[in-house]
């Protein structure tokens, strides 16, 4: 019998960096529309289910370099640690006008499994 191997539970974490806050206010969409994209992109990738996301933006305002709170939060199952190193790679990958969506914020994938507590 062959076993369905586990999924890795992944949580990206996403911080907006001052150069978004930098930008003239008609810039702004192009990081947001870049940013749809790879989120749709992490959607569609082989394997990967997308069980939420977060968007803190309602109640924090302006960034946090060194780390928590993050701006936004993708929650999924991966199939393989290689896949999470994919998403990352996504946001070093697509590109914003000149530049590359990494520019604008920072992501940081948490890897584990589902927190199950015995009854």
């Amino acid at each position: 019998m062959n076993a369905t191997p586990k999924k890795i539970r992944t949580l990206i974490c996403g911080a907006v960096l001052q150069g978004f806050f930098d930008l003239p206010s008609e810039d702004i969409p192009m990081v947001l529309k870049a940013t749809g994209r790879t989120i749709r992109a992490i959607r569609e990738m082989p394997g990967v289910e997308v069980l939420g996301t977060l968007d803190d933006d309602e109640t924090m305002v302006g960034t946090s370099p060194n780390g928590w709170p993050w701006t936004f939060y993708i929650l999924a199952d991966v199939p393989d640690r290689e896949t999470a190193v994919a998403i990352c790679g996504l946001f070093r990958t697509t590109e914003v006008g000149e530049h590359r969506l990494w520019k604008y914020m920072r992501v940081e994938a948490r890897l584990g499994r589902e927190l199950v507590m015995p009854e």
